[in-house]
């Protein structure tokens, strides 16, 4: 009895997981930073893409001194007028 549903919930996991990387990437914007992160001494490191950027000078000055790069957006809706710029917000001290 605990076989079967050992393996139930190790299928589900890689469904899900699935799932999780096939959204990466957000049509809405042109550019997207695909962030390095290190693994630790057990290993474990990974990456992951931050598509919210509107044009490659923008994602250049943030992906500044990270392990990090820029690249176009695969699914970028190009026929679509690309969203207002974000506003940054001023520190407080």
């Amino acid at each position: 009895m605990r076989l079967p549903f050992l393996t139930l919930t190790a299928i589900a996991t890689l469904f899900v997981a699935a799932d999780a990387s096939a959204q990466t990437y957000d049509p809405r914007y042109p550019v997207c930073m695909h962030v390095y992160t290190p693994g630790g001494f057990g290993g474990g490191g990974g990456d992951y893409f931050d598509c919210s950027f509107t044009s490659l000078p923008q994602c250049r000055a943030t992906a500044s001194g990270r392990s990090a790069s820029c690249d176009l957006n695969p699914y970028y809706a190009f026929d679509e007028p690309p969203p207002p710029p974000r506003r940054r917000h001023k520190k407080q001290h």
